[in-house]
């Protein structure tokens, strides 16, 4: 009934001139905005604390600093004996059916309730457990994932150390070989000039004994056969002559 008072009044004043235009812009402008994105707060897990099964104890509290304890009740039963006397309420057979119900519900609740609180309890820990379960696994492989992470950015942090260090292994290594290089030169140059200066001394010691094979060819050519006997007649006379002396320095 509300909602088609509302609907009727609305398109009331979209007739009526610029005010109930605004009005009605304003009362579509409150049902289309978007909702708050404010957080909600949690809801409790028990409710608040009641008497008689749907009495709200903070009535009681408010009644309390006015008119006493008993104000609660007398206020109650006051309201109660007044919708009576001005036939508000009537009394009939449904009063009666009312209160049957009313007694049974009453009865089921003090007798199943705690029974079925205790299994709706043990149905809600289930779903409570499954759930931080879930939630743990989550945690644990987030937790994994973000020590692999720092892992990783600790291993991107050493590849600068690696790259350097293969750097210099690459600049040692040409080094190294740029030097072995330059070894094998050296020595090929070295045994060349070895072979030079072998084949130099080879040349020079030929020329030598060709100079000295000459030189005697030369001398024995020069000597006639009276010069050869001469001089081994005087060759002889120096072994007798050394002899002698030989033997008197043995004799001595």
């Amino acid at each position: 009934m509300l909602s088609r008072l509302v609907f009727v009044s609305g398109r009331a004043l979209k007739g009526s001139g610029p005010i109930g235009a605004g009005l009605v812009h304003a009362s579509r402008s409150l049902h289309t905005s978007s909702q708050s994105q404010a957080p909600v707060p949690a809801l409790p897990e028990k409710g608040g604390k009641v008497r008689h099964g749907i009495i709200p104890e903070e009535l009681f509290q408010l009644l309390y600093p006015k008119t006493g304890v008993t104000g609660p009740y007398m206020l109650g039963t006051g309201l109660l004996l007044y919708m009576l006397s001005k036939e508000i309420y009537v009394v009939n057979h449904e009063t009666f059916a009312a209160a049957s119900i009313i007694t049974v519900i009453i009865y089921s609740i003090k007798k199943f309730g705690p029974s079925v609180a205790a299994f709706a309890d043990k149905l809600n820990e289930d779903k409570v457990a499954k759930a931080q379960e879930v939630k743990d696994l989550a945690m644990t492989s987030l937790a994994q994932a973000i020590e692999d992470e720092k892992k990783e950015q600790w291993r991107v942090e050493g590849r600068s150390m690696l790259f350097d260090a293969k750097r210099n292994n690459v600049a040692m290594l040409l080094e190294t070989n740029y030097r072995e290089r330059l070894h094998m030169v050296t020595n090929e140059v070295k045994r060349r000039l070895d072979y030079q200066i072998a084949l130099q001394n080879l040349h020079r010691q030929m020329e030598q004994d060709h100079m000295v094979n000459w030189v005697e060819k030369s001398v024995i050519s020069s000597i006639t056969p009276q010069q050869e006997k001469e001089s081994i007649a005087k060759c002889i006379t120096d072994l007798k002559a050394l002899a002698k002396t030989t033997q008197a320095k043995a004799a001595v």
